[in-house]
């Protein structure tokens, strides 16, 4: 009788999974992953698997959010759209750093954890997982500042 596959074995297998993906498009489009390689890794379906876009635009997300993916339609085929935060725009290297870690959830859906994205993006950027982790912990942190110094609008 073959041995059963528990709930750990499918979120390791998903963690190796995610790694070895991400350490293939590092291969393939880096070592110096930009915001030109990005645009070329959202239309590879070899790396994202649906179609994918970022737009900057915060109303789909919720307060203090940096970026999410929405799909565009009722299928993963239709695609989706990444929305990130605007603060980000003028620096599109924190916006890339945003949108790898959003890209597990396109590829592999809610069973991908937040271990999976940062060991996804870690990956393609050459970074160990903590220190990716920080970064984005970091872009967080001064997306709140931003929102936390800008003035209450209406009255």
């Amino acid at each position: 009788m073959p041995a059963k596959l528990t709930v750990d074995d499918a979120r390791q297998s998903l963690n190796a999974h995610v790694a070895a993906k991400g350490l293939e498009i590092r291969e393939k489009y880096g070592p110096a992953i930009g915001w030109a390689q990005l645009q070329h890794i959202l239309a590879d379906r070899a790396c994202v698997r649906y179609p994918c876009e970022i737009v900057f635009e915060s109303a789909p997300l919720e307060a203090g959010e940096t970026a999410h993916p929405v799909p565009k339609g009722d299928r993963p085929e239709d695609g989706f759209t990444v929305y990130v935060h605007p603060f980000f725009r003028t620096n599109l290297s924190q916006a890339m750093a945003l949108g790898l870690y959003q890209l597990v959830l396109v590829n592999y859906g809610e069973f991908a954890s937040p271990d999976d994205a940062e060991i996804f993006g870690a990956s393609i950027l050459g970074l160990g997982k903590d220190e990716y982790y920080r970064r984005l912990c970091e872009l967080t942190d001064q997306l709140a500042a931003s929102e936390a110094s800008r003035p209450p609008t209406g009255s």
